[in-house]
């Protein structure tokens, strides 16, 4: 049913005054049911046409009742008014609601005719809003689409560390198996960086060019297949095993890159550090996760189920990740309109990218900032995750059990203030402060306070106040994710997971030759050596960074 016809502006504050006003209608208001009405020549307040954008009918009065509607007009600041009738009840009738939104004629909606919804009291409703019929879905359909995204990169992130660590626990009985000794043990763990290192810039320069979902997805189902495999390989012998874990390490190394391709797309800047801290908070409960469940397994079952069971978890995560994940957030057919504006801010989509210009990268000293950074940072970062177990048990010492107890505390420690410091950093740029001074705020921070609490290691007479420091330091270490690890994004969108695969690599550089160095101070020095060095490193970051970093945009 339509209606139409002028109505000047006392008219129709007095039809719409008073509680008989849509009984003038006569029977046009007895046959509403089920359907949408459109008003399309009603005159607002300032003689503007306004359109009826949705009508929610009442069901059909019982015979012999009378229907009366009580009606008023409310605006609303987008200059959109409601028109809702009350409830009212007299006797034994019973009087339903009807409503409607108009929208001023100068927008960009346009006329339509759409088909009623069910609502649960019997009533009908249609909302039309920017031309499409948007239908009442569950919470879980209404989610915001880019943190699907996060999400299941922060699930990724968990299953790589899940299935990195799980080789720390399950080579003590390996190696007892095998009779393998101490040198060929080492030779085991290091080989998973021979890939590792190979995928970093590769990784980076793939998702550039064909979307972080191919090359994350690949990343996945590549380190689960060699989980997997590594129990057979093991039984085949060394060099099957070397090259096993050499392929996961391959894996591996692409997904850093290919999420932070990703997230540059689909998180706006506003929600960049808390994304970004809580999905490498997913690769600090990944080594929880794995040290915790692994000795279970292992007691149970055996060391091969440890393997087995981690990575078959990867074909699960595949699954979702085909059905929900998208490049970009214009390859989404399900991505609405409102969150795309949000994610986009006005701007369009860019193309991949073709070709990497290299020179213009390496000239930029934002870029150098990062790489150096980087690498000052991951120095102090592995020698605490790779030594903790034997600081804890030659210097305090804590038994093996209580020491791999304590090794789950950072993790645990990182694991919250990432996510803490990602909500902060991008409440200050919420309220005005700068990208440049927020990443050099929070990347301080994640130098400074390392710095400061192992300083103290020297100074401290319990073992008790010895883990508070670590614990600290860690946690202080994780506000680094909303400064250097968030700045990829920051300088050069659309080459994010190049410039990620640029400065991590420097990172297990940092992490490979750390190790070692620390190793060789141990034989001739002291822990305070060895602590003294990190130190001195997190201070050049912290020089390194506040001279030379940005948070502008300086690749395009």
């Amino acid at each position: 049913m339509a209606l139409g016809g002028l109505i000047s502006n006392r008219n129709f504050g007095s039809f719409i005054g008073s509680g008989n006003g849509c009984q003038r209608l006569g029977k046009s208001c007895a046959e509403v049911s089920n359907r949408v009405v459109l008003f399309p020549n009603a005159l607002s307040r300032n003689h503007q046409p306004w359109k009826i954008l949705s009508f929610q009918a009442s069901s059909k009065p019982e015979l012999g009742h009378m229907t009366s509607f009580g009606c008023f007009l409310q605006p609303r600041m987008d200059r959109r008014v409601r028109f809702r009738s009350s409830i009212n009840e007299w006797g034994n009738s019973r009087i339903n609601t009807s409503r409607a939104y108009y929208k001023s004629e100068d927008s960009d909606i346009t006329d339509g005719v759409v088909d009623s919804l069910p609502s649960a009291d019997g009533s009908a409703e249609a909302i039309l809003v920017d031309g499409n019929l948007h239908n009442t879905s569950p919470w879980w359909q209404q989610f915001p689409r880019r943190w699907v995204i996060v999400l299941l990169c922060f699930a990724s992130f968990l299953l790589c560390n899940m299935d990195r660590v799980n080789m720390s626990i399950a080579i003590l009985p390996m190696s007892q198996e095998y009779n393998w000794s101490s040198a060929t043990v080492g030779l085991i763990q290091s080989s998973f960086f021979w890939g590792y290192l190979l995928t970093q810039i590769l990784g980076g320069i793939w998702a550039d060019k064909f979307g972080g979902k191919v090359v994350l997805g690949f990343g996945v189902v590549w380190w689960s297949f060699a989980t997997i495999m590594t129990p057979i390989a093991a039984r085949l012998g060394l060099p099957f095993l070397l090259v096993v874990r050499a392929f996961m390490g391959i894996g591996e190394g692409v997904a850093m890159p290919a999420m932070n391709n990703m997230l540059s797309k689909w998180i706006p800047v506003s929600e960049r550090s808390r994304s970004l801290a809580l999905v490498y908070s997913g690769m600090y409960l990944g080594s929880v996760t794995g040290l915790a469940f692994s000795p279970m397994l292992i007691h149970k079952f055996g060391w091969p189920s440890v393997f087995y069971s981690f990575g078959s978890l990867g074909s699960i995560w595949f699954m979702l990740w085909l059905r929900y994940a998208y490049s970009s957030p214009k390859d989404d057919p399900d991505l609405s309109a409102e969150e795309k504006k949000v994610i986009l801010g006005g701007s369009k989509p860019r193309e991949p990218v073709t070709v990497i210009p290299w020179k213009l990268i390496l000239s930029k000293p934002p870029v150098w900032a990062l790489i150096i950074s980087h690498f000052c940072h991951n120095w102090g970062t592995f020698i605490l995750l790779t030594w903790m177990p034997t600081y804890y048990n030659q210097v305090l010492k804590f038994n093996l059990t209580e020491s791999g107890l304590l090794c789950v505390l950072p993790w645990l420690t990182m694991a919250i203030f990432a996510n803490i410091g990602g909500w902060i950093a991008d409440t200050l740029v919420s309220r005005g402060l700068s990208i440049t001074n927020v990443r050099k705020i929070m990347q301080s921070i994640g130098f400074l306070g390392p710095a400061f609490f192992l300083s103290q290691l020297s100074h401290v007479k319990t073992p008790a106040m010895a883990v508070l420091c670590m614990a600290c330091s860690q946690g202080s270490d994780a506000f680094s994710q909303s400064g250097l690890y968030s700045n990829h994004q920051d300088i050069g969108p659309r080459y994010a997971g190049v410039l990620l695969g640029l400065s991590n690599t420097a990172g297990v550089l940092a992490g490979v030759f750390g190790t070692a160095a620390t190793g060789y101070i141990l034989q001739r020095g002291s822990w305070d050596d060895v602590f003294k060095v990190a130190v001195a490193l997190y201070l050049i970051g912290t020089l390194v960074w506040n001279l030379f970093s940005t948070g502008e945009k300086i690749l395009d």
